[in-house]
């Protein structure tokens, strides 16, 4: 069997996490929290990064620090996963759904300003499969009606928009380090603060609402409960395990987009109106976090899903429209792409230790299926 995904190991990460075991700090913020935290902060160029215990924690500080509250709206793509809409619903906000563009199944940037109204607090683009959004149209939406833009950049580690990272354009950000996603602590996320605002309050909202952070640094005599916040640090065995991962960033990389490139190649020997190939405009980057095709229909990808299964091969489609979900049901959204994406969508096996001889071969049996 090709599984769909296999989690990627540099064979650092047992040492490291011993090494976290030995130095006899356990709990976050720790020698390793502080070496992943600085390095991102490096490689995005951006003001702070903090260690979270996922990427829905990261969201839900972001949600905190813009100071949602009940009734104001946020603009969303529908076709995303649960946690972008969950960290914002949970303070009280209104979601108000985005369609997909007709190319891509992020986002469509042109249909933003059809959504605003007075209520409009943040917008927040996911830069699906890793293919950044729109990021100077969405930016200048929100500085001419004053809004917030925090980029879900769950799978976008180290990808980019015109050379710029994604996760360091908006005033904030959230990454995962999912199994699932090229950098992996098997659970994990990280916050990304670009706005100087949020630069204090990020810190006390992460430390339980607490000012400790700053204790610890000497900047004041004890610390105490200031703010509203959560447990949102992981541990320093998540980070040991993290920081064997950042360091190898460019090898797994390189890794990932030759297995990506395989795929496209052949893909791109056959083209016809069976298949709706990845898009990678001009502006974005590939970072060979996913590769997806699109089939016509639902059945053509039911059919495709148990062809490749007989042959030992494990795909999965993705999101459903959240648009669709029960939570909203209430309230009407047009997102009709969203609904294409979902039906029709199907991610093909992609992980680092995966060659490219079978990326090949898995093209291959798609095209004789759909010939």
């Amino acid at each position: 069997m090709i599984n769909f995904n296999e989690p990627y190991c540099t064979g650092n990460e047992p040492k490291y996490i011993q090494d976290a075991i030995n130095r006899g700090k356990l709990s976050g913020n720790g020698y390793y929290t502080k070496k992943c935290q600085h390095f991102l902060e490096e490689k995005l160029g951006v003001k702070k990064c903090l260690l979270t215990t996922s990427c829905t924690d990261a969201l839900e500080m972001c949600a905190i620090l813009l100071d949602i509250q009940p009734g104001d709206e946020v603009i969303m793509p529908s076709y995303t996963f649960v946690s972008t809409a969950n960290a914002f619903v949970l303070r009280g906000a209104k979601i108000v759904f985005c369609d997909s563009r007709p190319d891509h199944p992020g986002m469509d940037e042109s249909l933003i300003e059809g959504l605003l109204t007075e209520k409009t607090k943040a917008i927040v683009p996911v830069h699906y499969a890793g293919v950044a959004c729109d990021m100077d149209k969405i930016m200048s939406i929100a500085k001419q009606h004053d809004l917030f833009v925090v980029e879900d950049a769950a799978q976008a580690i180290d990808s980019h928009y015109k050379g710029k990272p994604l996760g360091s354009i908006g005033h904030l950000a959230a990454f995962s380090f999912h199994e699932t996603k090229n950098i992996s602590s098997g659970e994990g996320g990280a916050l990304i603060i670009n706005d100087d605002r949020f630069l204090e309050r990020s810190e006390i909202i992460w430390e339980k609402g607490t000012n400790r952070s700053a204790f610890w640094r000497g900047e004041v005599d004890k610390y105490g409960w200031v703010d509203i916040g959560s447990s949102f640090l992981p541990s320093e065995i998540t980070a040991a395990f993290l920081w064997a991962q950042l360091e190898s960033l460019e090898k797994i990389q390189e890794q990932r987009k030759s297995i990506w490139n395989a795929y496209n190649a052949v893909f791109l020997k056959i083209k016809n109106d069976l298949l709706q190939l990845p898009a990678i405009p001009e502006y974005a980057e590939n970072n060979g976090h996913m590769y997806y095709i699109v089939l016509q229909n639902n059945d053509r990808r039911s059919e495709l899903i148990s062809y490749l299964k007989k042959k030992e091969i494990h795909t999965v489609f993705h999101y459903q429209s959240l648009h669709r979900s029960p939570v909203i049901a209430e309230r009407s959204f047009d997102c009709s792409l969203a609904d294409y994406y979902t039906n029709c969508l199907l991610r093909l096996p992609l992980y680092a230790d995966m060659n490219v001889k079978k990326a090949k071969q898995i093209a291959e049996l798609v095209l004789e299926h759909n010939n």
